[in-house]
């Protein structure tokens, strides 16, 4: 009877667990958008200092620590998604992460060079 039982716990859970990793993707790209806010925010704070490319600068580096969380959550979740099989639950396609992380990537090169031109 327990053996009976035990498959469809483990499915479940697999499932959630591929729930789990689209929540942690969307959590990571958050971050990755908090850090675009704070490169906006410290042009816009320190963008009148001089040198003013120092705060260009700055900017500019949370800006690519931006990238970087996207790219690196985009990497995470592919290999969560080659790990494991759905069963229940109807997990998004690779294509809709791939297509997400490479807009968030123009938008966010986008702003870095709207912030070099002020």
């Amino acid at each position: 009877m327990q053996d009976d039982e035990a498959e469809p716990r483990t499915k479940w859970a697999e499932d959630r667990t591929i729930l789990a990793n689209e929540r942690t993707f969307v959590s990571w790209n958050g971050a990755g958008l908090g850090a675009v806010g704070v490169a906006i925010g410290f042009q816009a704070v320190f963008g009148k200092a001089q040198p003013t490319w120092m705060a260009k600068l700055v900017a500019s580096l949370f800006l690519l620590v931006a990238l970087v969380i996207f790219w690196s959550a985009w990497v995470q979740t592919r290999k969560t998604q080659k790990r494991l099989d759905q069963h229940d639950a109807q997990a998004r396609s690779t294509r809709s992460f791939t297509r997400l992380t490479v807009l968030l990537t123009v938008a966010t090169l986008a702003t870095g060079g709207v912030l070099w031109s002020l």
